[in-house]
């Protein structure tokens, strides 16, 4: 009888950057309809210290973009995957791996959304984390600038956030405008002036 090989023990923590087609605050973080009745948007996330085994992940990016036809729960979707071009191959097969949703994390639940799945690529990064004006650029797929959200009478800066203590990719955030969210490859669309959203996470595995 073969040995089946242990899935090695993994944490990653960093900062997360997200944003989608709706308004500001994203109905999908209370459980209920996205705002134009589907969903298209993604997140990006930053390790600033990691491990997957063996395999250091520290100051590496990867993204999934995402366009499902409904609601995420729904299904159906599409999901482009972008791994930091930094990442050597052993760097490369371990976040490729935590996507995949085999070993755990926010992703053991998302892969059961998307039907289609392209990458993953790698791409170029250019990070610019400074909460409410935060950006991230991916070569020529993925541009996504914060700015705070502005009251429509004053102009004034708002800064709201969020608590999802039962939230399986981040639990505690501030919610932001979107000054640009663009997507162009295998998922494409722009949606600037919407919602997006920064946040820490921290996830580990395998699952007990």
């Amino acid at each position: 009888m073969m040995a089946t090989q242990a899935t090695p023990t993994w944490q990653i923590k960093g900062t997360i950057v997200l944003a989608c087609n709706c308004d500001y605050g994203c109905p999908c973080n209370f459980n209920a309809p996205p705002t134009q009745g589907h969903c298209e948007g993604g997140w990006s996330w930053h390790i600033e210290e990691g491990s997957y085994g063996d395999v250091r992940l520290d100051n590496l990016t990867f993204s999934i973009l995402c366009d499902w036809p409904g609601a995420i729960h729904e299904g159906n979707g599409k999901a482009l995957v972008l791994i930091d071009e930094h990442a050597d191959d052993a760097q490369h097969e371990a976040i490729s791996t935590l996507v995949s949703g085999e070993v755990g994390g926010p992703w053991a639940i998302l892969r059961h959304t998307w039907t289609e799945v392209y990458g993953p690529y790698p791409a170029a990064y250019e990070l610019d984390l400074r909460e409410h004006h935060s950006s991230i650029r991916a070569g020529s797929i993925l541009d996504l600038e914060l700015e705070p959200i502005r009251n429509p009478v004053t102009g004034a800066e708002a800064h709201p956030r969020i608590l999802l203590p039962e939230g399986f990719v981040w639990k505690d955030g501030y919610v932001t405008a979107s000054r640009k969210f663009r997507v162009q490859n295998s998922v494409s669309y722009d949606h600037s002036g919407k919602y997006a959203a920064f946040a820490k996470f921290e996830y580990s595995g395998p699952p007990s």
